[in-house]
């Protein structure tokens, strides 16, 4: 017969085989009681970004609309200020340059000599042709006595007056040739760019001068080509000037009969509603259309 001792000890080692025997049944429910909570959090934190997507979706739609090719207002165009008028000068006769306007930014009226070229040899060419002319219509008209004493014939005549007029067309050669000698201004401007300087010798053709007309610049921007169903000429906008920081009128004068195919875009040229003394070529801005 067992003792009490020994019973206690067998009903302790009993209980605790018992808890060894559920613990492994009791593993599984933790994680399932954390993973639970985790997928709780995962979707509202879904829900918070879903409405954030879908409201830029439905702000992007409705800033533009390209169904229609409507601008929305103050869209922003890059735009460049160009002269009414540009050229180079070039030299058209070989020579000297005996004087030349000076300095960069020299503003000249129309009709004012820009270039003048020594012209001695010119005018060397000048003076024999004029020589050369008087003695051709002198021979002529000894010619025209001998016919009419019947000491000279047609032929001789006629060789006679076309040495005269050979003789004048040199003259108008020469005289041509004179004025290569000075280059005039063809409109009112300032000179941008100087080529060469006073006393040095050119050759035909070489660059001289760069000038551009002075008033109101012309206005060059590209516009996408969906706004041709409301673009005309006579639109009127409005540009801000990177370099001033002031805004300034203006309205469309052309549209470019063409449209880039690659950024479907279209050059359009306008004009400045006004005279502004402080906007000069090559100044750029944004303008801005509204609807």
């Amino acid at each position: 017969m067992s003792s009490p001792s020994s019973r206690r000890l067998s009903i302790a080692l009993g209980l605790a085989c018992a808890l060894l025997a559920l613990e492994p049944a009791a593993q599984p429910l933790a994680p399932s009681k954390t993973t639970a909570p985790a997928a709780g959090i995962s979707a509202p934190a879904a829900l918070a970004t879903n409405p954030a997507s879908t409201g830029s979706a439905s702000t992007g739609a409705a800033t533009t609309n390209p169904a229609n090719g409507s601008a929305p207002a103050d869209l922003p165009v890059r735009v460049l200020l160009q002269p009414a008028r540009e050229t180079t000068l070039v030299a058209q006769t070989i020579g000297r340059i005996d004087r030349i306007v000076d300095g960069v930014g020299a503003s000249f009226p129309l009709g004012a000599t820009l270039v003048a070229f020594d012209c001695s040899e010119q005018d060397a060419r000048l003076r024999m042709a004029e020589a050369e002319s008087r003695s051709a219509i002198q021979q002529h008209d000894a010619k025209l006595r001998l016919q009419s004493l019947q000491a000279a014939g047609d032929v001789e005549v006629a060789l006679a007056q076309t040495a005269v007029e050979r003789a004048r067309a040199q003259i108008e050669l020469s005289r041509t040739q004179i004025r290569q000698c000075r280059i005039e201004a063809p409109f009112a401007g300032r000179v941008v760019k100087q080529h060469v300087r006073q006393f040095q010798g050119v050759n035909t053709g070489q660059p001289l001068l760069d000038i551009v007309s002075s008033g109101p610049p012309r206005l060059r921007l590209n516009v996408p080509s969906r706004w041709l169903n409301w673009l005309k000429p006579g639109t009127r906008f409005e540009i801000t000037v990177d370099e001033t920081g002031k805004r300034y009128p203006a309205s469309i004068v052309a549209l470019n009969g063409r449209v880039d195919p690659v950024s479907q875009s279209l050059e359009v040229e306008a004009r400045l509603n006004g005279t502004f003394a402080e906007l000069l070529p090559g100044m750029s801005g944004n303008a801005r259309f509204k609807r």
